[in-house]
């Protein structure tokens, strides 16, 4: 027979962290340098995503 092992429930203060801000929409945006061209649009489109949710956004230049 194996160990039985406990696992931690985290809190929901940690479960939550830094989602509150992004709820009543203030997002940490940055740019994501991966994805820099739209094939439908055919153009170069900046692409952000938030560091706290990953929430993403595209913004046409």
């Amino acid at each position: 027979m194996g160990d039985v092992v406990k696992f931690k429930k985290p809190k929901l203060s940690e479960k939550h962290r830094g989602k509150s801000l992004c709820k009543d929409g203030h997002h940490k945006w940055q740019v994501d340098k991966a994805q820099q061209f739209d094939v439908k649009q055919g153009r170069l489109v900046t692409l952000l995503r938030c560091a706290r949710c990953g929430v993403t956004r595209s913004k046409a230049l």
